[in-house]
């Protein structure tokens, strides 16, 4: 999952990126509204912690322009405590949930997961498909009520196949919401990890179905689903 962040007290920000990180995100700053303009419009996200107090354009008119290019990425936005108003115009332009400054790092950690698991289409803290769960909070891997041992970057993999159930995931997009700027990973590097979390996923009831060309996309086996 890749999270950019869009707020220009540095503090804030490197807190906020360290704790998401320790969570398993991949994470991006900006510290302006012109920044994350550009950002939103290049790269691909799963989801937006924006300040409205953004300098050089308001945070306001960013999620403006976000929703004008018809793009349903979820939105937290941050506010001072008293800016009602603020809140109101944000919530009516397209965010789906703010935080009022000064706040909490676990509540805001909890949202952050609760728009996750809304974008997964799943109000659980459980995903699950087939014989297998996904436990966003501790990032665990159940097939047949056994634990996987997943490495991070495998669970970062399977995350974003879940969120595409149904649909081939390309190179190029597992590549975009998995790794911040500055981070690189071949093609090839992709591959290895897709045939490791494969091999782990084996004899489950559930597999990773490859498309020469195009892309990956999880499968449930006949004998999963009871045919």
């Amino acid at each position: 999952m890749r999270v950019l962040i869009a707020e220009d007290d540095e503090v804030l920000a490197d807190g906020l990126s360290r704790s998401l990180r320790a969570g398993g995100y991949a994470v991006d700053r900006v510290t302006s509204g012109t920044e994350a303009d550009l950002a939103l419009s290049t790269q691909s996200y799963d989801l937006l912690i924006l300040d409205l107090g953004l300098p050089k354009l308001p945070g306001l008119e960013v999620l403006k322009r976000l929703r004008g290019r018809n793009e349903s990425l979820p939105v937290l936005i941050l506010t001072a405590a008293d800016s009602v108003e603020q809140r109101v115009r944000g919530l009516d332009l397209g965010a789906d949930d703010f935080m009022a400054k000064p706040f909490a790092l676990s509540e805001l950690e909890a949202r952050v997961r609760a728009l996750v698991r809304r974008r997964m289409g799943s109000s659980s803290t459980q995903v699950r498909y087939g014989p297998m769960v996904y436990d966003q909070l501790g990032r665990s891997v159940y097939m047949n009520d056994h634990l996987l041992e997943l490495s991070a970057r495998e669970v970062g993999l399977l995350e974003i196949l879940l969120q595409r159930i149904g649909r081939l995931v390309s190179k190029e997009q597992i590549v975009d919401h998995l790794c911040e700027w500055g981070e690189e990973i071949s093609h090839n590097a992709i591959e290895v990890y897709m045939h490791r979390l494969r091999k782990k996923l084996e004899g489950g009831g559930v597999r990773i179905a490859t498309v020469r060309g195009l892309g990956y996309c999880l499968e449930r086996l006949p004998e999963a689903d009871g045919s």
